[in-house]
């Protein structure tokens, strides 16, 4: 009887490592594969709160000032991994595992019950707001860090009175001071675990009150923090506006207490938890082993956020400067509107801008409008691409003082410094650059650079950003038709300004201004006429009975064709009806100039 028992026994805890072995398996391929945790370190002007990080005791020594910055401190060093991928995903599962962990110890240690699934509940809620692409870790740091002395104070307390009351107060005093506010968690629990567990009212009354003593004292003897000033913290401890993220953190620090209450309220008053893992049917325990799965599941499939990825994705490898896998990306949400102006910029660095605008959803401000939330961080590399480096400049300051000294927004800087030939301040910026993880063997090629070249003579990408930059100062304007022209006339070489320029006028039918521009086709070595150009030169001729000037060249005989059966199809089978022609058109001609006039929509051919 005793063998058998012990052979049950031993199947059952089997099973249930291996089991939370695949779910943490599972929970690292999702953040790896799926949520991607580089977008995360990116921020893509939709993360404010991502930490920065230098490498020096300078950096280092501004933790030691405050209650909390030890764990800080970690933090950001540790969430820089998010820069690689799967590097970061294998940190944030294991924070994720060691919350399990904790979760776990302390649930039987204090109510008595062994509901392994509840303690898959922290994990999951860490999850649902990776896949929001909310940072998190540091929050999630401090409350590890919170249950891990917990742990360590139940074992400790199994001693004598005097010997807890002593190990409560020197934990309190290393979790305020590495841990911050979070030690009021701490102490809450050891509290819930006296009154609860060991019976001694007292105590749990006493640590309670111990409480504003701890924070008094070595707040203001340590860091000269006062108690307001470090509850203060509390409504920091998040950093994110979004009340449905707010919510889940809350929930995520609060929920150890109110399940440690909750559990131990169900076993006083009789309920028994033993059916669901160790009893004799074998129904509910697959159902316990299961839940974790089953909720995780749901819970990441209602809280991903596909659109906000896409967003993220593809202004990640626009910074990269990574074009194919822009447009890959943005196919995914062909219709999101931020993506349809870094697919333009995505075209145009691979030359097909001219040529297969039109297979994208395009509108009159696809290239470079964009909403006021993040309108900074989403122009700054457009400015570079064609030359504004004052207004790129303005865009980048403006996003430190939001987002912090990200590496990307100094990286930028030094290169618009570069450029401007302002070594001094370039030097600052790649200075700072030299002290971080990943950037800083570029900032120090850099750096080597202007020692040994000042005016970086040899170095093509600022030589050619010099060619066209604007020279003259203005106040900050977001890109319009009068920019790109004054850009053409600064240097009428300057490609990108003339592509834009020509896309614009077609994008808002200016077709005069688009003609009167074709001049300048022979200062860009196009081979033939581009295919948008040919179109529109095409719906020109029919519109106005006239023929535009060619300049020498010809347009494609497939051209013509395409033309006329775009005609055949409006005119002659449907009768200029737009909305009989509809579906035809849009399954023929959907990537064309043409159905773009008629529809004032595009990429609709599948």
């Amino acid at each position: 009887m005793t063998t058998r028992l012990s052979h049950r026994l031993s199947g059952s805890v089997g099973w249930t490592a291996a089991l939370s072995l695949l779910f943490f398996l599972l929970y690292y391929l999702y953040l790896w594969l799926v949520v991607d945790l580089r977008l995360i370190y990116h921020g893509g002007g939709a993360i404010a709160n991502f930490p920065v990080f230098y490498r020096g005791w300078e950096f280092f020594r501004d933790f030691l000032s405050y209650p909390g910055g030890l764990v800080e401190y970690m933090s950001a060093f540790l969430a820089q991994f998010f820069y690689i991928g799967w590097a970061g995903a294998l940190i944030a599962t294991i924070q994720a595992l060691l919350l399990w962990l904790c979760t776990g110890s302390i649930i039987r240690t204090v109510s008595g019950w062994r509901p392994r699934w509840v303690c898959f509940i922290p994990p999951i809620l860490l999850l649902m707001l990776y896949a929001r692409y909310s940072y998190q870790f540091s929050a999630a740091m401090t409350l590890l860090v919170a249950l891990g002395f917990v742990c360590l104070y139940a074992r400790t307390a199994l001693k004598s009175n005097p010997v807890s009351l002593l190990a409560f107060l020197v934990l309190s005093i290393i979790v305020y001071a590495a841990a911050g506010v979070v030690y009021l968690l701490f102490a809450v629990l050891c509290a819930i675990y006296e009154l609860l567990i060991r019976k001694r009212w007292w105590a749990g009354l006493m640590y309670l009150l111990l409480v504003p003593i701890v924070l008094q004292i070595e707040g203001l003897l340590v860091f000269d923090v006062s108690i307001a000033n470090t509850l203060s913290h509390l409504r920091l401890l998040f950093h994110k506006p979004d009340m449905t993220i707010v919510t889940m953190a809350c929930i995520l620090y609060l929920f150890l207490p109110v399940a440690v209450l909750g559990l131990w309220l169900l076993r006083f008053f009789g309920v028994s938890g033993r059916p669901f893992f160790r009893g004799a049917a074998m129904l509910p325990r697959v159902i316990a082993l299961a839940l974790p799965f089953v909720i995780g599941a749901v819970a990441v499939g209602l809280s991903h956020n596909s659109i906000l990825k896409t967003t993220l994705e593809v202004d990640y490898y626009a910074c990269c400067r990574m074009w194919p896998e822009v447009l890959q990306t943005a196919n995914r949400h062909p219709r999101h509107g931020f993506a349809s102006r870094v697919v333009n910029r995505a075209l145009y660095h691979t030359g097909r801008l001219a040529y297969d605008m039109f297979t994208y959803p395009q509108s009159p401000d696809a290239l470079y409008a964009t909403n006021a939330i993040n309108t900074y961080w989403r122009l700054f590399d457009t400015y570079i691409d064609l030359g504004q480096m004052n207004q790129a400049e303005y865009a980048l300051v403006i996003c430190m003082e939001m987002y912090g000294e990200r590496p990307i927004i100094l990286k930028r800087l030094a290169l618009v410094n570069m450029v401007k030939g302002r070594t001094g301040a370039a030097k600052a910026c790649l200075g700072a650059l030299s002290r971080t993880l990943f950037d800083a063997g570029w900032a120090t090629e850099y750096l080597a650079k202007i020692e040994s070249d000042p005016n970086l003579s040899t170095d093509e990408e600022v030589q050619h950003l010099r060619s066209i930059m604007a020279e003259k100062d203005k106040a900050f304007q977001i890109i319009d038709i009068t920019i790109l022209q004054e850009l053409l006339n600064r240097n009428r070489l300057n490609r990108m300004a003339f592509e834009y320029l020509t896309a614009s006028y077609l994008l808002t039918g200016k077709f005069d201004m688009f003609i009167a521009n074709l001049d300048r086709l022979d200062d860009f070595y196009y081979v033939g006429i581009p295919r948008v150009y040919e179109e529109a030169m095409l719906f020109h001729n029919y519109r106005t009975k006239s023929n535009v000037e060619l300049l020498g060249r010809e347009i494609s005989s497939a051209a013509h064709q395409r033309f006329n059966g775009f005609v055949d199809v409006f005119i002659v089978r449907h009768k200029q009806d737009d909305k009989a022609a509809f579906d035809e058109l849009s399954r023929k001609y959907g990537d064309s100039y043409l159905y773009y006039c008629l529809y004032k929509q595009s990429g609709m051919k599948k």
